[in-house]
Order: C-alpha cells, then sequence, then structure tokens
C-alpha cells in the first residue's frame, strides 16, 4: 500500500524543506494564523517553478468562516483560473450554506471550472452538520479528496468519525487525515482509520534573522516553517507500512 504525505507549504522556504525531506505533495497558503488563505500570484508561480512534487494552493479570500458573498466566489473563481495558467496539479476548495451544508452549486462550479486539475475539499467539511450527508455530496460533486480532522480539533482526536467516513468512502473518494499529524501518531491513525494518504504541517516557528531588533515595538517576528526531521520521520515511517 503507497500511502502519500502532504505538507503546508506557507513560504517558499517551507516548500523546498518539505520536498527534499520526501513530501508528496504541498498544499500552498498564506496566512497561517488565520488557517490558511489563498497565496499571491508571485508565491504560486515560485512554488510551481520550484517544485516537482503536486502542488495544490488554498483559494480561500478571507479568513473566517466558509460562508461567502458573491464577491467572495467571484475572488475564488478568479484564483482557480490562476492556479490554472501557472499549471497547479489541483486546489484546494471548501464552501458551505448557512445552515452548515455543502453548498452544492457553488461548489461544482468550482470543481467544473478547475478542471482539468484535482480538487480537495478541505476543513470546511469539520464545519458541517452532518458528515455522512456532507461525504456524499461531495463525492457526487467530484472532489477527490477530503481533508478532515474528523470533526474533532486534531485527527486523533476525531479518529473514530475518520474511520467511519473511511468506510462509507469505500474508495469512491480518498479522506485525508490532517490537523496534529506527526510521527508519533501518523502509523496508529494508518492503522486504525484505514486511510491512505495523511495531511501535515510539520510546523516550527523561525526566530528572525535581523540583527537589530527595535525592542520598543514589543513585536513577535517569528515566522512559519517545516519541521524538515519531522517530514522525514513521517515520510520514512509511511514508507514502511
Amino acid at each position: 500500500m503507497s500511502i502519500q504525505l502532504e505538507i503546508i507549504g506557507f513560504n517558499i522556504a517551507g516548500c523546498r524543506i518539505a520536498q527534499a525531506a520526501g513530501a508528496n505533495r504541498i498544499e500552498l497558503c498564506d496566512n497561517p494564523a488565520e488557517g490558511g488563505t489563498t497565496p499571491s500570484y508571485g508565491f504560486i508561480k515560485a512554488a510551481r517553478e520550484l517544485l516537482n512534487i503536486q502542488l495544490y494552493p488554498m483559494i480561500n479570500p478571507r479568513g473566517g468562516d466558509f460562508f461567502y458573498t458573491d464577491d467572495d466566489f467571484n475572488i475564488m473563481k478568479t484564483d482557480i483560473k490562476i492556479c490554472k495558467e501557472l499549471g497547479c496539479d489541483g486546489v484546494v476548495i471548501g464552501i458551505l450554506t448557512a445552515d452548515g451544508s455543502i453548498d452544492q452549486k457553488r461548489t461544482a462550479q468550482l470543481v467544473e471550472l478547475a478542471y482539468p486539475m484535482g480538487v480537495t475539499f478541505h476543513r470546511a467539511f469539520d464545519r458541517c452538520a452532518n458528515p455522512f450527508e456532507a461525504l456524499e455530496k461531495i463525492i457526487e460533486i467530484g472532489c477527490e479528496r477530503i481533508l478532515t480532522s474528523g470533526q474533532q480539533p486534531t485527527a486523533p482526536e476525531g479518529v473514530t468519525l475518520l474511520t467511519d467516513l473511511i468506510k462509507q468512502a469505500d474508495n469512491r473518494i480518498i479522506i485525508m487525515p490532517g490537523s496534529g499529524v506527526r510521527s508519533d501518531n501518523i502509523v496508529q491513525l494508518a492503522q486504525q482509520t484505514g486511510a491512505t494518504q495523511f495531511h501535515s504541517s510539520a510546523r516550527i516557528w523561525q526566530n528572525s534573522s535581523m540583527q537589530y531588533i527595535n525592542d520598543s515595538m514589543n513585536e513577535n517576528l517569528q515566522s512559519v516553517s517545516v519541521d524538515e526531521e519531522e517530514v522525514r520521520k513521517m515520510a520514512a515511517l509511511i514508507r514502511e507500512l
């Protein structure tokens, strides 16, 4: 069984590290503090030129919920067109209605617009009122995978629902556990759930390399990066399964 590892790239250095450490795919995001928003044109272009593994940019015009205005939706459509023009392998989307259901109409429009790129439905799924109903709707729409923590803060906490979702999916769509996935739990998650793809940030914080910092500003100048050793451990562990 071939198990794949997706790593979040919040900057070009992180993309470089993740690829070298054995990641199979990069989910490209901006603004980690807001849960991940659409990366800039320049960032997507640079990542596509650097990476020879799969590249899936996040399509999310803002932080907050996943109930979008018409303006938000139009921005998402434009960003998907840009990803296609730049040669991305896929995009990551998620749209809900106000009552916690999948917005089938809009999601289907984005999937059609993205073709022939692949589409991951992201953790908006974890905000759905009925995950089993949502699963069937996403399959019907034509997404290739769902990123989910099993409607819990982390995948290890959501292992029961993840297992049930994978059984219900029955190979019609990929259920990809994410959030809190690390080298100390990825094997157990794979064995418990039967998942064949995993998502991790392998996140670490890096201090600023500035020689001068104005202490009066009282700022935290740390930036998010990828823990190379952690990615290598996860990639090695899943290769053995």
